[in-house]
């Protein structure tokens, strides 16, 4: 049993929003109790006590899109490559990564991924994995990491014709073994959705072959409209927009997530809403790649259920939650907008979206929810209370303030140390994995 106290509680929890100097009271994989610090030391001396040291005691955070395989980009510059669009982005930056990811490669992203993760207090994750150097067993190399490391995951594979039909049903067949894995094992810290990329690089014919293989198993987690390209491809060969495709082809529904939906129309929308499927906005990505700002305050006006990814261009959330603020406002070009869409996304839809596939109470400290729970090292010099909470978490704190991780019961990062983990051996062996990879970009030796 943890007793995690000495500090300000922010719960999530309507009902017991904020305790000033509040404690959390772990039993196994759930939280047990969530009260006053000397209650809970006098109900549980048993307990051994994780101190906050002040700090702020918060629900773990959830990321609801990323992309593992760019855990080894980091500072890279591809030799010749200058994109002027997207399409050149995805093809002269992430496509040439992804080609040239063995397993190895795979298995360092996922361990420079998960580590950046819990230093800045992600705790649960759905990734969209790409690896077209090798794509047989790259989701079960993921899953070792991730469950050697303890993050909560949920993973696919991106489906995609760009390289051949053979690489199409090699990803199909990846998907499907990894869902089937994931049925049978039914481990509630690792589940399964079924990946598809951009829908200009998906035909009907492929999409057909996705529905049948996937059987209903699992929900799909596909790129939708994040560059106009996926537009005019769409009107161009079938006739209609991305989100007609997906509906006329079988994929929308309540377990499906629709990564970007920038370029979605008022009408989509409406498809999106009547069929429950989930859409996930990636603000700092979208910005970095020049592809516009989604239409979110209209999605969520209309009742999508609407949540927040990085793309894996950070790991830290709460730096998206402030570049979602800006650039809503700086698109509507009002000062006043997007706010309570912002903590909505993070805090209340990212965690309807985790909970459809992991069964477990996830994103609130109350008794019952899942132990996800991280302390941030924030000593305010203004008021702090439960009146602005939201304003002290998107113009204060930053992922790199998380000093205490605990997933699922289980202190993983403690006082900005990884608990039971050779950080420097793991560091050690993807430095090795990363000078591969980037010798093969660039065709030179990095020493």
């Amino acid at each position: 049993m943890l007793l995690i106290g000495n500090g300000r509680v922010i719960t999530r929890d309507q009902e017991n929003p904020y305790l000033e100097d509040g404690a959390v009271v772990i039993s196994g994989e759930k939280i047990k109790e969530v009260e006053s610090l000397t209650e809970m030391k006098a109900k549980y001396p048993e307990a051994e006590f994780v101190d906050a040291k002040g700090g702020v005691i918060m629900p773990g955070l959830i990321n609801a899109h990323t992309h593992i395989y760019s855990g080894l980009a980091r500072g890279l510059s591809i030799a010749g490559n200058n994109p002027t669009n997207f399409l050149e982005v995805l093809d002269g930056t992430w496509w040439a990564i992804d080609r040239h990811l063995t397993l190895d490669g795979t298995k360092a992203c996922a361990y420079a991924t998960v580590l950046d993760c819990i230093r800045n207090g992600v705790t649960t994750i759905f990734d969209h994995h790409a690896s077209f150097g090798e794509i047989s067993g790259s989701l079960f190399a993921i899953k070792d990491v991730v469950k050697e490391l303890g993050i909560r995951s949920c993973l696919c594979y991106e489906v995609s014709e760009r390289d051949g039909e053979e690489k199409t049903l090699q990803s199909i067949k990846e998907n499907v073994d990894f869902a089937k894995w994931a049925k049978e094992a039914d481990d509630d810290m690792v589940k399964a959705m079924f990946g598809g990329h951009a829908l200009f690089t998906i035909s009907d014919k492929t999409f057909e072959k996705m529905v049948e293989a996937n059987d209903g198993m699992t929900g799909f987690h596909i790129h939708v409209a994040e560059g106009m390209n996926d537009v005019y491809d769409s009107i161009r060969n079938y006739g209609c927009r991305p989100v007609n495709r997906l509906l006329y082809n079988g994929l929308l529904g309540e377990k499906t997530m629709l990564g970007h939906c920038i370029h979605v129309s008022p009408a989509e929308m409406d498809i999106i809403k009547e069929t429950g499927t989930m859409v996930v906005n990636n603000p700092e990505s979208n910005m970095g790649n020049a592809v516009g700002c989604a239409p979110v305050l209209k999605m969520m006006e209309k009742g999508i259920t609407v949540g927040m990814g990085t793309d894996a261009y950070t790991h830290d959330m709460l730096e998206s939650m402030k570049a979602f603020l800006t650039i809503q406002r700086h698109n509507a070009m009002l000062p006043n907008v997007g706010w309570c869409e912002d903590v909505k996304m993070q805090f209340e839809n990212n965690r309807i979206i985790a909970e459809k596939y992991f069964g477990k109470t996830l994103g609130i400290l109350k008794e019952g929810a899942a132990a996800d729970i991280i302390i941030m090292d924030y000593k305010p010099f203004t008021p702090f209370s439960d009146e602005n909470i939201d304003g002290h978490m998107i113009f204060g704190m930053e992922g790199k303030n998380c000093r205490t991780t605990i997933i699922n019961g289980k202190v993983l990062y403690k006082d900005r140390e990884f608990v039971d983990l050779d950080e420097d051996k793991i560091n050690a062996w993807t430095m090795e994995q990363s000078k591969k990879l980037w010798g093969k970009l660039n065709h030179r030796v990095y020493e």
